[in-house]
């Protein structure tokens, strides 16, 4: 199988995201009561910022994310400052969740956990699927990992 990407609607989620954080962020300069030596303008142009670093982290996000399930794993590469690769040999696959958020479902997306053997990050999620798309990962990697039961780890 060839490298999967993300649906691009993925990057409306993590706009979203960015735009709710940067509300957060910028919420306590709004008031004035705190900060009332800001100028008035100082709230919109701290959250126009956050907003345009955190769309222009999406997009690079999305142009980054990539996921491929090969005969003895899963595969993972993502990551825009830190690039990270995961694989996630199919013997040490417990089970695999499909999920939807509230903002997931708003825009017609869900995302597929994996979770595997251990202790340290021992779940993985990818997301940006289509619900079926995740419905049908998820079977696969169930099937993938059915098969593999009995072979040794990596």
């Amino acid at each position: 199988m060839t490298a999967q990407s993300l649906h691009p609607r993925v990057q409306v989620v993590w706009i979203l995201r960015s735009v709710l954080a940067a509300a957060l962020l910028t919420a306590p300069f709004a008031g004035g009561a705190y900060f009332e030596y800001l100028p008035v303008w100082t709230p919109i142009v701290a959250g126009t910022a956050f907003v345009a670093l955190g769309a222009g982290h999406a997009l690079l996000k999305y142009r980054r994310w990539s996921y491929e399930i090969r005969e003895d794993a899963l595969y993972l590469d993502r990551g825009v400052i830190t690039q990270v690769r995961t694989t996630v040999p199919l013997v040490r696959i417990q089970h695999v969740d499909s999920r939807r958020g509230p903002v997931e479902r708003t825009v017609g997306l869900a995302s597929c956990v994996v979770y595997t053997a251990g202790s340290r990050g021992a779940d993985v999620r990818i997301p940006g699927l289509t619900p079926d798309g995740a419905s049908d990962l998820r079977e696969e990697l169930k099937r993938l990992a059915i098969r593999a039961d009995g072979e040794d780890a990596v």
